[in-house]
């Protein structure tokens, strides 16, 4: 894993990538998107937001990918129970997120070069998940584990960048969710470890 990523991306979060400025990102209204309808997200936003969201989206999902290995695999229960939970959070989250980003016209997912000027996008490679989804049955759920840890981890970094530099009041609080029940869920992890 890149850990040199949620230093880079903060410096990106902090001036705004210098690619595209705030007009730009927010379609040309600074501060505003897409109006909002019903109980949608709030249309101030920043690049802060917006990046944040790009990013964690298709990290939660790979995440989600990560964890549904131990349904099959896992031999503890506790460990079944956590990627479950893990999971359904993340892919909940996700599509909150792309449907955030949506509303406020924005793509997906940033230019791949966007992401490579500041790192790269934070967690595991194809072949690590690979290398997880193939390990021996005695070896499964402590590299599933540690490699979530690392996981976790990353998301943490990107939220506290978030909660620093964002804008939207909803973006931020749910920053600080993540921050919160991803530090919580390393804890878990750890002790299952037994560390």
């Amino acid at each position: 894993m890149k850990r040199a990523v949620p230093i880079l991306l903060g410096v990106f979060l902090l001036t705004g990538c210098g690619a595209h400025s705030i007009q730009e990102l927010n379609g040309g209204h600074m501060g505003h998107g897409a109006a909002a309808s019903g109980a949608a997200i709030g249309a101030d936003f920043n690049p802060a937001d917006v990046m944040f969201l790009q990013m964690m989206a298709p990290h939660n999902n790979q995440g989600v990918e990560l964890a549904r290995l131990a349904a099959d695999r896992a031999t503890r229960q506790e460990v079944k129970t956590l990627a479950a939970a893990i999971a359904a959070t993340q892919e909940t989250e996700a599509a909150s997120m792309s449907a955030w980003l949506s509303e406020w016209k924005q793509p997906a997912t940033a230019a791949p070069d966007e992401h490579a000027a500041h790192g790269g996008m934070p967690g595991a490679s194809e072949k690590e998940i690979a290398a997880v989804a193939n390990a021996a049955p005695a070896d499964f759920e402590e590299k599933l584990l540690n490699m979530m840890i690392a996981e976790q981890d990353d998301a943490i970094q990107m939220a506290r960048v978030e909660t620093a530099t964002g804008l939207n009041p909803q973006v931020k609080e749910l920053a600080g969710r993540i921050d919160a029940s991803r530090t919580a869920q390393i804890k878990q992890m750890l002790a299952l470890l037994g560390q």
